[in-house]
């Protein structure tokens, strides 16, 4: 590699008199790769806004040196520097559905890529677009071209960043959280093409994650911070082997592919012995008695219009979940997962098959019977920032679903949501506040306390911990499994995060194209997984350890990540 491409020396941020980012100093080789890692309100994406001159004008200052093939940045005029923008400096943010304009095709913001690279000649600019875009590996690039944003997928719209942002060959691109919103397998592909275009391009990479396994495995090197501070700093294999902070090293432990057992003891201590399992058999979730079970799933189906086709969403699923358990279903976006949850909240009703809870069945009830079968099911969604009403005080939110169900008098609702913010770790004075004034792991804590005030016997979770940083999901993770522990409930754990899966489910259904492909024990599943799709999930996990492990010793990185991998 070459001389450095980015270097950053003595950066501190301000916001009016508060200083949130101080003496931040690191560099990016030319064709090198560097990550950013830390919590929420560590001063990643604020390093990056100042790196592209984003911070908001009046209201944020940054002093220091940010140089750009040896051109301060920071020193440039606006009208000097907008140049840069696209054609030196390239940016993926985080949230591709945002990042485009839902009103124009994808192959009209296109063009305006393409207008980097000069020329006016439109047909040489959409074939330039139609090449890039093939490029990234989006199939039919003619109709994505065509297409507006909502009708391509989370990924497939990644992959349209990416390509605008390659298109103008910049020099170093800023990759904002790139793959925390997508499918684990999704996520996998981005990655590579990531890793693949730095290197045949010669692009420099900042990374800015919060995922230390996904940070060592694709960086270079790391800057690890914690309130605008760095914490340490190097190559990546050996800030992820042997971390020198107390902060770097519990990043490191909340990384869950790294430690499978976390809660496994936690969650059995108070639990029956294991019932027994044919290692080899993916016919059933469990072969425990029917009276021990509190979920039962059986020849589910059920299907949808959708732009005059019929879409089978669920294709026979069945499945099932002892009393005071975990069962999780897997798979990528598309597979069933969600429809499955809403047949078996009553949400939408199944085209046949049968749906029981705890030996109640759903079908044939009248709806005043199936909304008291309901009351003993609840959910918590996926979003902490857009499922609690911003307009309500916490004490309403939790107190809605008592009000609903006509639970107590006022005293006694009062007292349950006091005990309710109890059990996850709020204090009492929360109550008083908006969602607007907490963070998104007290928020999440919030709407599983709304989800425990009526003592169900079932609590949904759907991908409950997706969008929180790895260190607050740890501790959403603690409160759950605590939580089931002491009040012996069953849980439903939705996710496409097969190494969070091992470390909180039992048992597993795993689902592709709304059939269930695989199901079984979670230690069978991941040992011997015996589908293909399943096999690509758990390779999809991202474990930079016995990488950075082997490299450091020399040995071939590839087959000891592989033997990682069969181990883990």
């Amino acid at each position: 590699m070459s001389a450095d491409l980015l270097t950053v020396e003595g950066l501190s941020i301000a916001y009016g008199p508060t200083a949130v980012v101080h003496d931040v100093a690191f560099s990016v080789a030319k064709g090198g790769s560097l990550a950013l890692i830390g919590e929420s309100g560590s001063g990643k994406s604020t390093i990056a806004k100042a790196i592209l001159r984003l911070l908001p004008h009046g209201e944020a200052t940054a002093t220091g040196r940010v140089a750009l093939n040896g051109g301060d940045v920071l020193a440039l005029p606006e009208k000097q520097f907008r140049p840069l923008r696209g054609r030196e400096l390239g940016f993926i943010p985080q949230d591709p559905a945002s990042a485009l304009n839902p009103v124009r095709t994808i192959g009209a913001q296109a063009q305006e890529a393409a207008a980097l690279l000069g020329g006016t000649d439109p047909e040489v600019r959409r074939s330039k677009i139609l090449s890039v875009l093939e490029q990234v590996g989006l199939p039919d690039p003619s109709r994505v071209y065509d297409s507006y944003p909502h009708q391509l997928s989370g990924g497939m719209l990644q992959r349209v960043l990416i390509a605008l942002t390659v298109l103008p060959r910049p020099s170093l691109i800023v990759a904002d959280e790139p793959t925390s919103a997508l499918d684990v397998t999704v996520q996998k592909l981005i990655l590579d093409m990531l890793t693949e275009l730095r290197q045949e391009l010669d692009i420099g990479l900042l990374l800015i994650t919060h995922d230390l396994a996904i940070a060592a495995e694709r960086a270079d090197s790391l800057v690890v911070l914690k309130d605008g501070t760095v914490q340490e700093s190097g190559p990546s294999r050996d800030v992820f082997a042997s971390p020198q902070t107390d902060y770097a090293r519990s990043l490191q432990a909340d990384v869950p592919a790294l430690h499978p057992d976390r809660y496994r003891n936690q969650r059995t201590a108070l639990r029956p012995a294991e019932p027994a399992h044919d290692g080899d058999s993916r016919t059933g979730a469990s072969t425990a008695p029917a009276a021990g079970l509190q979920i039962e799933v059986q020849s589910v189906t059920k299907r949808f219009s959708a732009g005059g086709k019929d879409v089978l969403a669920c294709d026979g699923v069945s499945f099932s979940v002892e009393r005071g358990r975990t069962h999780a279903l897997v798979g990528e976006s598309g597979s069933g997962k969600t429809t499955a949850v809403r047949l078996l909240l009553g949400l939408e009703q199944a085209d046949g098959g049968e749906i029981a809870v705890a030996g109640q069945s759903t079908s044939g009830r009248s709806r005043a019977e199936v909304r008291d079968i309901r009351r003993h099911l609840q959910l918590v969604y996926q979003n902490p920032f857009t499922s609690l009403d911003p307009t309500w005080r916490v004490g309403k939110i939790i107190r809605e679903p008592l009000d609903q169900f006509g639970v107590g008098s006022k005293s006694e609702r009062a007292q349950r949501v006091r005990e309710a913010l109890e059990s996850v770790g709020l204090p009492a004075d929360v109550a008083s506040r908006r969602p607007a004034h907490l963070s998104g792991g007290q928020r999440q804590r919030v709407a599983i306390a709304r989800a425990l005030v009526v003592r169900p016997d079932v609590v949904v979770l759907d991908e409950p911990t997706s969008a929180l940083d790895v260190s607050v999901q740890a501790g959403i993770l603690e409160l759950l499994s605590k939580l089931q522990r002491e009040l012996g409930l069953t849980y439903l754990f939705v996710s496409h995060d097969l190494a969070l899966v091992r470390q909180v489910a039992d048992t597993v259904s795993v689902l592709r194209r709304g059939q269930v492909v695989e199901d079984g024990p979670v230690e069978d599943i991941f040992s011997r997984p015996q589908h293909p799709y399943t096999r690509a999930l758990l390779d999809a996990i991202p474990l930079a350890a016995p990488a950075a492990a082997a490299a450091a010793s020399g040995e071939d990185a590839t087959e000891a990540k592989q033997l990682a991998k069969a181990t883990a």
